[in-house]
């Protein structure tokens, strides 16, 4: 898998002109992507333990500009999955939504399984792809689950990419699988750690009230991070769904083949009954204007959002990327007035603003030691207390990890 690669040009697009929302519910902290006609009931896409809200931005644009209203969320730092129903309603209260569609996939597919058991009158479709009914599997390929909150953020990074297939891959997987890395290096050690510990906590979705004619299964027929008995498990469980099978895509088929994805999304919204209102969209204004009706709340710090790593870079909202107008009123020597003062200005500091560099360098230093000896603590420690709970056939789980 590639690294520091750039961004997709539609996705810059998408970050231009879709803003951002964050809104703090009790402790915890959603970020989600709100777009379309707010009258329609919204499809609200969940991702897995590698996603985040943008990997749905080509759902976002494309059904949008159909009339429907597709929110992309998130999964905040809950820790059972109990956290997790209390903290979806919640949410759901307080951007004033109340019956939805869901469409998960993998750790997302589960999650909203969870929520339609437990909150059967607010969820009236669902979308699975690549998911599963039961965690127990999964907490037996994790032996090291009770100390994953102790684990330092690279080991959990590492412990989340390998379950993504590494190539070669054809040109369209390997981008989407390059961009789902890219989300996964934004991630902080809570972020994975939180989302990991809700995939081996034991739990397992129990029968639906919702009729199987309102549930859509679309899977890949290639090659996904799920093992094929817990596909088919979900497909015995829901006889009466309807199928839609891709021949490829991959672990990401909403961004390698975006499409036949947002294809199978509208003729499922269709089918049960969600009207979309082509007549009340409108292009996607420059301001990014057209999010979440909550608009106070995105303004808010993000006391539980950090810029989510220290070893990662800080991601940016679309509000905060974007420039102010330039006008084009402006006489031409108020222009070279200001290109004169900007030059004095310089000119004056330049010599401050090198003792300040100096000292900022000086600084980072001295960051960077600290940093590298913390890591090097948490390693030797956290490699003290691995053994205590890998014994017999579990260590070679461990050493494929390392």
């Amino acid at each position: 898998m590639k690294g520091g690669l750039s961004a997709p040009g539609d996705y810059i697009h998408f970050k231009s002109q879709v803003p951002l929302h964050k809104i703090p519910i009790g402790t915890k902290q959603w970020r989600y992507y709100d777009f379309g006609p707010k009258v329609v009931p919204p499809l609200i896409c969940i991702p897995g333990t590698a996603g985040t809200a943008d990997v749905y931005y080509k759902q976002i644009m494309s059904l949008s500009m159909k009339g429907y209203r597709v929110i992309s969320v998130d999964i905040p730092r809950v820790w059972n999955h109990q956290e997790w129903i209390l903290s979806f309603e919640k949410f759901l209260d307080a951007i004033d939504v109340h019956h939805i569609h869901l469409y998960g996939t993998s750790l997302g597919g589960f999650l909203a399984q969870l929520f339609a058991q437990h909150r059967p009158r607010r969820v009236k479709s669902l979308v699975l792809s690549n998911t599963f009914l039961e965690t127990r599997s999964f907490a037996a390929a994790m032996p090291w689950a009770p100390i994953v909150g102790w684990t330092p953020s690279f080991l959990l990074k590492r412990y989340v990419l390998t379950g993504i297939r590494d190539g070669p891959h054809e040109p369209f997987i390997a981008d989407s699988v390059d961009f789902v890395v890219s989300q996964v290096e934004t991630l902080s050690r809570d972020d994975l750690a939180s989302r990991l510990t809700l995939t081996v906590d034991s739990a397992s979705v129990e029968s639906l009230l919702l009729s199987d004619s309102f549930i859509t299964i679309m899977d890949t027929n290639d090659y996904c991070s799920i093992p094929q008995q817990l596909k088919d498990q979900l497909s015995e469980r829901y006889p009466g769904a309807r199928r839609a099978y891709l021949k490829t895509g991959g672990d990401f088929p909403f961004l390698s083949r975006p499409d036949e994805v947002n294809l199978h999304l509208q003729l499922h919204l269709r089918r049960v009954g969600v009207e979309a209102q082509p007549d009340m969209v409108r292009s996607i204004p420059k301001d990014g204007a057209g999010g979440s009706p909550s608009k106070g709340n995105d303004e808010k710090k993000d006391p539980d959002d950090q810029p989510k790593d220290n070893e990662g870079n800080p991601e940016s909202t679309s509000e905060e990327s974007q420039l102010p107008p330039t006008s084009g009123s402006s006489e031409s020597h108020g222009l070279d007035d200001q290109l004169l003062s900007n030059a004095k200005n310089f000119t004056m500091g330049h010599e401050d603003s090198i003792v300040l560099l100096h000292s900022a360098l000086l600084k980072h230093q001295r960051t960077v030691v600290t940093r590298i000896l913390l890591q090097s603590t948490l390693e030797f420690f956290i490699f003290s207390l691995l053994p205590l709970y890998i014994t017999g056939n579990n260590v070679w789980k461990f050493k494929q990890l390392m």
